[in-house]
């Protein structure tokens, strides 16, 4: 899971649209993203350049016991690795 406050309007579409090609938007600044390692590194590079100290970006690993205790209430739903199969 991924969150912002960034300061500067500009900067924060721009981390936002970043955050759009690796995960979804379950709120206005909180994106649920499923990355392998490699995937979270490049992520965390791509937007640690786009962050200025008065601007907050964290980032919050789930393992899979705390996935499976998410509650979710309304129209919404938990993101889930989708399967993939090439045929």
């Amino acid at each position: 899971m991924v969150s912002y406050d960034i300061v500067d309007d500009k900067r924060r579409l721009k981390i936002a649209e970043k955050l759009e090609d690796y995960g979804k938007r379950v709120q206005y600044s909180v994106f649920e993203c499923i990355l392998d390692d490699e995937k979270f590194k490049e992520i965390i590079e791509e937007l640690a350049s786009l962050i200025y100290d008065e601007d907050s970006l964290r980032f919050y690993n789930l393992c899979e016991n705390c996935l499976k205790r998410i509650k979710v209430f309304g129209a919404a739903e938990i993101t889930k690795d989708q399967d993939v199969y090439i045929v």
